[in-house]
């Protein structure tokens, strides 16, 4: 009896030690919203939006065109810091090599053999760079998968947990202020 007693308390220790390193582990990683990743300026700029925005109809060429592309046509005009907001590659430096866990939506980039996403953009918001111009380069995160994940939809929304960089990755869909080297992905719940 002590014997199958001794070995319970024993099984019961060791779950507990697992259990507190799994814990240990696992906030190791620092659960951050998007807008920790908007320089303070930025983020004042976004939040004061033009009063003039709300008067662009829906369909209208100024609200087809993606943000970077109206700010080329308007040539050498002194943008505003709304404007300078919308295209801002600023970075909080604190966050520079930090292992995070944030939410958000996957843009493939690349695939491996077997159809596995190797490279993509984490974006807040799902349609971005897609189906809508893309957000501010602090509002992307260009990441790296190297085992790679399946991805059925692009409307899934994912917990992605690696490390970040102040790395700026530019390509032809978007500019990345952040990279992120991707340690586990896995589907976003609150």
């Amino acid at each position: 009896m002590w014997q199958g007693l001794n070995k319970t308390i024993s099984m019961l220790c060791w779950w507990l030690a697992w259990g507190s390193f799994a814990t240990v582990h696992a906030s190791d990683y620092q659960t951050i919203e998007w807008t920790e990743l908007i320089p303070e300026q930025d983020l004042q700029a976004l939040m004061a939006p033009p009063e003039n925005l709300n008067e662009v109809p829906e369909g209208d060429l100024a609200d087809q065109i993606s943000s970077e592309l109206q700010l080329q046509l308007q040539g050498d005009k002194e943008l505003t810091p709304y404007e300078q907001a919308l295209v801002s590659t600023r970075i909080r430096p604190e966050f520079d090599q930090r292992q995070v866990r944030i939410p958000g939506f996957v843009v493939p980039l690349q695939y491996d053999e077997q159809q596995r996403v190797t490279e993509f953009f984490l974006v807040p918001f799902f349609g971005a760079c897609v189906h809508y111009p893309p957000p501010p380069p602090n509002q992307i995160i260009f990441s790296t998968s190297s085992p790679g994940f399946e991805l059925t939809t692009l409307m899934d929304a994912f917990w992605v947990k690696g490390k970040i960089s102040t790395q700026l990755v530019e390509n032809d869909m978007a500019v990345a202020a952040y990279s992120l080297r991707v340690d586990s992905i896995e589907p976003y719940y609150e």
